[in-house]
């Protein structure tokens, strides 16, 4: 007789290689609270050493950084569950799509309202955070 445990996981059509939402979704979130301590660190160092986190007359506070940054994370984990479970290469598409998002979330950024060097300043901590976040999650994908 033999036995079934289902787990959670996603078969990826060409290799059979499985992708476990758990280890995913895990390795999302530490990833998460990694790149909202570094992009909030960013932020405050930027701070210290004199550049203005104000956009268009209004300050962005610091924890701002780490709390938008946990939310935009927590979006890319989303996408790369979806992927995993619908996506063909799922690593392939979850790479070139958040680099693709990650290219577009300067937009806001260059189109603000403040100093270059607080645009520079806000560019750089979406670079932090996909360099933190991007590879981490895609580490558990299959391709």
């Amino acid at each position: 007789m033999s036995s079934f445990t289902a787990t959670q996981t996603a078969a990826t059509p060409v290799t059979g290689v499985r992708t476990s939402y758990r280890a995913l979704v895990g390795a999302g979130l530490a990833a998460t609270v990694t790149a909202a301590l570094a992009t909030t660190l960013v932020a405050a160092a930027g701070s210290a050493a004199g550049i203005s986190l104000d956009v268009a007359g209004e300050p962005i506070p610091v924890p701002g950084f780490g709390v938008m940054t946990a939310i935009f994370s927590v979006v890319g984990i989303l996408i790369a569950v979806a992927f995993a479970r619908f996506a063909f290469r799922s690593r392939t598409a979850f790479v070139r799509t958040t680099v693709a998002l990650t290219a577009l979330s300067f937009g806001p950024d260059l189109a603000a309202d403040a100093g270059s060097a607080t645009k520079a300043l806000l560019m750089t901590t979406h670079v932090v955070a996909a360099a933190i976040v991007i590879p981490a999650i895609a580490r558990r994908l299959t391709d």
